[in-house]
């Protein structure tokens, strides 16, 4: 596994361990698609909830918020798509949330910072 892969993982973790302590139910974790992948699907209340989680080590390249660029959505949109059809979702009460988290301050101690977005 590269490194690269083991932080993103631990950053998923982090983010799920986030989202169940604010109360959102975890449907699925790495959803594979032809399209692309989708971190994580939860749900709030009645709300489904497409989570991209973006992890960075330092400020060098900017911060893990932009990583998530608009060819990375257009791929996620995609991925949703498939996702809602495997699971016969017909409704559109879903949203697209990023959760950024931070080494680049402390890395003992990630910031984590959670974006809550509308449909892309």
């Amino acid at each position: 596994m590269t490194l690269r892969k083991e932080l993103g993982d631990k950053g998923e973790k982090i983010a799920e361990k986030y989202l169940r302590k604010q109360r959102y139910r975890i449907l699925e974790r790495n959803f594979q698609s032809r399209f692309g992948e989708i971190d994580l699907v939860a749900r709030e209340k009645n709300e489904i909830i497409f989570v991209e989680v973006k992890t960075k080590t330092g400020a060098n390249f900017g911060f893990p918020e932009q990583e998530f660029s608009f060819a990375k959505k257009q791929k996620m949109r995609r991925a949703i798509q498939s996702w809602l059809w495997e699971n016969k979702i017909t409704h559109n009460n879903w949203r697209v949330d990023l959760v950024a988290i931070d080494y680049s301050q402390n890395p003992k101690a990630p910031q984590l910072r959670h974006y809550k977005y509308l449909n892309l």
